[in-house]
């Protein structure tokens, strides 16, 4: 009967040690096909820097007076003639805005870019299933949920973002253009975690044994991705911002700037963009924190010690707090909310890395 027993936990083991090295092999390739979108990306870009859109912007800010003088040349259509009017870029409409439409996209309007754009989001799905199967099988080697140590909790984390993305596209919103930046620091995130942050697979302390480990890091993970979703277009926000007041005070824009900022979506529009989602997340986080909490009084018998990762999940709060306050009462738009927006954003990833690496308390179970 003992021999039969340990037989069965040495079987067991050997399966579980099994499903780790797949989940190891699934994660690697997850990176190579996100390396093949990255490059599709890459020639979206490219080939929409050659297409006529781009060739447009870049006469807009030729000459620094392009602007002032620019009469069009009329031919008449009907007799063999044609009308062409130089395009003209339109700029603050009031006071702390712009009326600018939109770019094109990173294609920018050539179809062979949009052809190398289709195939980096056809990468991106593959990339994602194959990610989310390596997330899957990792759990199923540890028998629990996959995010009990900073590499579960990296890999899932990278995954539901780029699921978050896939999601936005899926419901037709205009995001395609942030797949190449998305992309990119998924990459980066998903190296750090196979190099620096990788722990073999291994059983969670007692007090993580609970329901609330399911619900409390799974819905932390998921406003983590938002947030990093909408740091992004913030940054990208404050790069076109410049590039409009740059025109609009009559400026010139260099080549690469033009050529890259004019396929991105207006300012407004990113900086809309950046506030929905940072908006539409926060009632979830404060839901984290307070799930946490319970969870904690559960395991520690208390329900709030001021512990760094409590500590650095409430400054989180009150800084997205203060950035959505800011953008609903004291009217504030564009730069200084964007500000705010990243500072907010900047508390976020330091108690998910700082404080996980670099300060000790009761979160410090798992290291790294």
């Amino acid at each position: 009967m003992f021999t039969r027993r340990s037989a069965e936990v040495s079987l067991a083991a050997a399966t579980n040690e099994n499903l780790a090295q797949i989940s190891n092999v699934l994660i690697y390739s997850a990176m190579a096909v996100y390396t093949l979108a990255f490059f599709a990306y890459i020639a979206e870009w490219l080939l929409g820097s050659r297409s006529k859109v781009a060739r447009t912007a870049a006469a807009l800010t030729t000459e620094a007076d392009a602007k002032k003088a620019a009469p069009a040349v009329t031919v008449n259509q009907a007799g063999g003639t044609a009308v062409l009017e130089r395009p003209k870029v339109t700029v603050r409409a009031a006071a702390g805005q712009r009326d600018v439409p939109d770019g094109p996209g990173a294609h920018g309007g050539d179809e062979q870019g949009d052809l190398y754009g289709r195939i980096a989001i056809s990468l991106t799905v593959l990339a994602f299933l194959v990610e989310f199967g390596g997330v899957l099988t990792r759990a199923l080697s540890v028998e629990r949920a996959p995010w009990g140590n900073m590499y579960e909790f990296n890999i899932t984390f990278s995954t539901v973002a780029v699921g978050v993305y896939l999601g936005l596209l899926a419901l037709k919103k205009n995001v395609r253009w942030l797949g190449l930046f998305l992309i990119t620091t998924v990459l980066l995130d998903l190296g750090l975690a196979v190099t620096v942050l990788y722990t073999a697979s291994d059983q969670l302390v007692p007090a993580l044994h609970s329901y609330w480990l399911y619900i409390h890091v799974s819905t932390a993970i998921f406003c983590g991705a938002v947030f990093y979703v909408g740091a992004m277009a913030t940054i990208l926000y404050l790069f076109k911002d410049s590039y409009e007041s740059k025109l609009a005070s009559g400026g010139t824009p260099g080549t690469f700037a033009t050529s890259v900022l004019e396929r991105l979506p207006s300012s407004a529009s990113l900086d809309k963009f950046s506030y929905r989602v940072n908006a539409a997340v926060f009632p979830l986080w404060t839901f984290t924190i307070i799930a946490g909490a319970i969870w904690a009084g559960d395991a520690w018998g208390r329900y709030w010690g001021w512990d760094p990762k409590e500590t650095w999940s409430f400054i989180t709060w009150v800084a997205y707090a203060c950035y959505l306050h800011a953008r609903a009462t004291a009217g504030w738009k564009g730069r200084k909310a964007a500000y705010l927006a990243l500072i907010a954003f900047g508390c976020w990833l330091f108690n998910y890395y700082g404080v996980n690496i670099f300060v000790s308390g009761k979160h410090s179970y798992a290291g790294v």
